[in-house]
């Protein structure tokens, strides 16, 4: 049986997975519509163009950039062997979005490598965030600029998690976050930047939550994460890996990578704890985190 070209493409295209090929020299050559959803980049901005060039930048969960030291691709091209894993892929929006790769050699007649194939899964709840989003709206809580839950929403879901807490005792804890020096990225961008800023450090949150986590905009540049049935550690694993992965996105601005960084203050719901008391232990924590010098983690 024979199949032209333009079934080859339709095929390629029908793809749920993200596909591309690249030749010898890293070049891009091949970009389907699965990658164009995945990423936000179309083909036209990618082809002819290297993928570790403000496309794709890999991550790994600790923030290394994958593509100056340790690039899975790199790695499958020279051993010739195929490769997988769990990484964080740059979308063209800013944020961060996990995804499961497999990689494999692309070679000749001969067998000699030519280049190599890389497919990538999106691994973000985005089935659980589309319920959520849909709840949200019909009860008007959600932010309009970033999607996330707003101020209300949050207080109703740590009223409810802190009386779960003290009627099942199931723990939980907070994250409450600040985007660090935002006011000179308003004074110098403009705020369009600036709400470009605030939609990509929300959709890092966003993409990268459990499905029973909550994340919501408390107000200006703070954001809060509630994060459920988890041990302090856990909750400062967490933390730690969000702001990696926000310290290792960016947006495009003026044609320059605009980065940010963010401060975050966590701590573990207790017994007695109202709202209040919770929420202002986790921003005394944070500001602990900005005296200290800003993008880091205070546990407390």
């Amino acid at each position: 049986m024979y199949l032209s070209r333009e079934s080859y493409k339709r095929i390629i295209n029908g793809l749920t997975d993200g596909l591309y090929i690249v030749d010898q020299e890293k070049k891009i050559v091949l970009w389907n519509q699965a990658a164009e959803r995945i990423s936000g980049f179309p083909s036209a901005e990618v082809l002819g163009r290297s993928c570790s060039e403000n496309i794709l930048c890999h991550t790994d969960e600790t923030g290394i950039n994958l593509c100056s030291n340790g690039c899975p691709l790199l790695a499958t091209m020279i051993n010739g062997t195929s490769h997988e894993g769990e990484i964080f892929l740059h979308h063209k929006n800013g944020h961060r979005v996990p995804v499961s790769v497999h990689i494999t050699p692309l070679c000749d007649s001969r067998g000699r490598v030519i280049g190599g194939v890389e497919t990538f899964s999106d691994n973000s709840n985005k089935k659980a965030d589309a319920l959520r989003l849909r709840e949200l709206e019909k009860l008007a809580l959600l932010d309009g600029l970033t999607q996330l839950a707003n101020r209300r929403y949050l207080e109703r879901e740590l009223d409810a998690r802190l009386e779960e807490m003290n009627r099942y005792e199931i723990p939980f804890g907070v994250l409450f976050m600040d985007i660090d020096n935002f006011k000179r990225v308003n004074d110098f961008f403009g705020h369009v930047t600036g709400d470009r800023v605030l939609q990509f450090v929300a959709a890092t949150f966003n993409a990268n939550s459990r499905p029973f986590d909550l994340y919501g905009r408390w107000g200006g540049e703070e954001f809060v994460g509630i994060v459920r049935n988890v041990t302090a550690a856990n909750l400062k694993h967490m933390g730690q890996r969000l702001r990696q992965l926000v310290e290792e996105s960016f947006v495009i601005t003026q044609e320059e990578e605009l980065h940010v960084t963010i401060s975050v203050g966590a701590t573990m719901a207790l017994p007695d704890d109202t709202i209040s008391t919770l929420l202002q232990r986790a921003d005394a924590l944070m500001y602990q985190s900005k005296a200290a010098g800003r993008n880091r983690l205070t546990m407390g």
